[in-house]
C-alpha cells in the first residue's frame, strides 16, 4: 500500500517521477519562488524602459536571487524524493525497480 505523502507514484505511473512537482507539496515553495523571479524580471525590463535604472537594478537583483533560490530548492526537494525511492525500494524488495529517470 501507499503512502499518502509518498511523492513518488508507484503503481499509476511508468515514469518514476512523473507529476512529482505537482503530487509533492513542498516544491511548491521553489515554483513560488521562480514565479517571484519571472514577475522581477518583467519588472526590471519594465523600469528600465521608464528609465529607472535604481528599480531595473534592484529588481533584475531579485529575479535572480529567485531563480537561484528556487532551482536550489527544487533540487533539494528532488534529492529529498529520490531518497524516499531509494527508501521504499529497500523496504520493499519484491516491487519492480526501475533504474533511474532523472
Amino acid at each position: 500500500m501507499q503512502r499518502q505523502n509518498d511523492p513518488v507514484d508507484h503503481a499509476r505511473t511508468a515514469r518514476k517521477h512523473a507529476g512529482e512537482s505537482m503530487k509533492y507539496g513542498p516544491n511548491a515553495v521553489g515554483l513560488i519562488l521562480i514565479a517571484i523571479g519571472v514577475v522581477a524580471v518583467v519588472v526590471s525590463l519594465a523600469a528600465y524602459a521608464a528609465g529607472s535604472s535604481p528599480v531595473g537594478g534592484v529588481a533584475a537583483l531579485v529575479a535572480l536571487l529567485g531563480f537561484i533560490a528556487g532551482a536550489v530548492w527544487l533540487g533539494w526537494m528532488h534529492r529529498r524524493v529520490r531518497a524516499m525511492e531509494e527508501n521504499f525500494t529497500a523496504a520493499h524488495p519484491d516491487a519492480g525497480v526501475e533504474p533511474p529517470t532523472s
